[in-house]
């Protein structure tokens, strides 16, 4: 186990190499970066005083700034030594660095990401179960009514509409309109502060957890049926077991192996972000983030962002893996 492990993370060097370079080039070819919004802005300003086009020097000077003036790859080796020590440069549209820009917004997306995932999870294995045991009942039927209907309606539809019937929208006024937390939060005590973090989460909580919340109980509900049906289940029925206990001690571990492949996800939950439902109810997460930062082509952001959620994917993927050997120890890590 250990030398898997071992050669799994040293596989992570040369894939976040190639990764990072794709990702630099692309950005560095991409139209319409700082440099060129630098010139543009520092030309409209010397147009606006009467004065003439930048000088060819000017220019270089500019490029010179950015780094722009080094050819590709010395750029690329700059860059790659400053990242190893979490120094992705200057953010273009903050005025800070980088890293402080994107670690301002882990807190909001980490709590919307672990909260969804393991209610999800707490909700979805167990209701599964009952529904693949109870299969075409009228308990079945309606609950996979119900989590259809809220599969198929986006997030940020769902959204508006909640703020519409329930955040003093046309109808009742019990939720804020958006935000995390009332004017006077830090003027609360600490249980009045739980209190007003729920009251402004639980709508974009909810429309956040929709869609996976069907996606899981569903997947869930097919595999134990699948492994039901198995000749080992129907072994274990003729040996003299209950339904309930072949279930439980065999069923349950193999049916649990399609949901250990969404665990890897737990790594990459504090760079999640939903950007629509996060405009809907003002909530400044990683997925605005993401989208302000491509607007304003503020690129050491792109980048921070692409190369810390790729890093966490292949380590989630590592732990997906593990978690395979752990249900099933049939399942051999070499």
């Amino acid at each position: 186990m250990q030398k898997y492990i071992l050669k799994r993370l040293l596989l992570i060097l040369p894939t976040m190499l190639g990764i990072s370079f794709v990702c630099f080039l692309i950005v560095q070819m991409v139209p319409g970066g700082p440099v060129e919004e630098m010139i543009s802005k520092a030309q409209s300003a010397a147009n606006m005083k009467g004065g003439h086009n930048l000088s060819p020097e000017q220019i270089e000077q500019i490029k010179a700034y950015f780094g722009f003036d080094k050819p590709l790859l010395e750029r690329y080796a700059i860059w790659l030594s400053k990242v190893v020590r979490l120094d992705f440069g200057e953010s273009y549209a903050y005025g800070q660095s980088a890293w402080s820009v994107i670690s301002s917004k882990f807190p909001v997306s980490l709590f919307f990401g672990l909260t969804s995932f393991f209610i999800s999870y707490l909700v979805c294995i167990p209701l599964g179960l009952a529904k693949a045991v109870k299969n075409g009942s009228k308990f079945d039927s309606i609950t996979s009514a119900l989590m259809f209907s809220g599969y198929v309606v986006p997030g940020y539809a769902l959204g508006i509409l909640l703020i519409v019937l329930l955040a003093g929208g046309s109808f009742l006024n019990l939720f804020p309109l958006g935000g995390l937390t009332s004017d006077n939060f830090y003027e609360m005590p600490f249980l009045g502060k739980l209190l007003d973090l729920a009251h402004h989460l639980f709508l974009p909580f909810l429309c956040y957890i929709l869609a996976e919340f069907a996606f899981l109980t569903l997947l869930m509900k097919n595999s134990v049926l699948e492994e039901i049906g198995k000749d080992y289940m129907r072994t274990a029925l003729a040996k003299g077991l209950s339904f309930k206990e072949a279930l439980f001690k065999h069923a349950l571990r193999n049916a649990l192996l399609p949901l250990a492949t969404r665990m890897s996800e737990i790594f990459t939950l504090m760079f999640a972000g939903a950007l629509l439902i996060e405009k809907v109810f003002d909530i400044d997460g990683m997925g605005l983030l993401y989208y302000n930062a491509m607007v304003h082509r503020d690129y050491n952001v792109v980048l921070g962002i692409i190369v810390l959620s790729c890093f966490m994917a292949m380590l989630g993927r590592l732990f997906s893996d593990l978690l395979y050997g752990f249900i099933d120890p049939r399942i051999k890590l070499g």
